[in-house]
């Protein structure tokens, strides 16, 4: 068994998105990610089979997806989605998000 702390990875960088790993197992991996207002995480896919989370912690903005599409993204929601599929997130107040991934890439 393992405790992990998120407040150890609450830091923010004015240029660019924060990555902290936090996990890392045959089969998943747990990463958090923390945007200041504005900032975006690139909508991306994997060439890969599996699923993610996205999970907001703190804050809000959007859940982007292909084609320009878009789902508002709050403290408490999370997206379910398969690794091949475009995802990403674009935070509209300073957010933070908590990824996992299965099996890890």
């Amino acid at each position: 068994m393992k405790k992990l702390s998120l407040s150890a990875s609450n830091q923010f960088d004015e240029k660019t998105f924060k990555r902290f790993l936090l996990h890392d197992s045959a089969y998943f991996r747990v990463l958090n990610f923390n945007l200041k207002a504005g900032q975006l995480f690139p909508v991306h896919s994997h060439p890969a089979e599996g699923q993610l989370t996205i999970q907001v912690i703190a804050g809000s903005g959007e859940f982007l997806g292909a084609d320009d599409s878009s789902m508002v993204a709050e403290t408490g929601d999370i997206l379910v989605s398969e690794i091949s599929e475009p995802h990403g997130v674009r935070a509209t107040t300073d957010m933070r998000i908590l990824v996992t991934i299965a099996p890890p890439i």
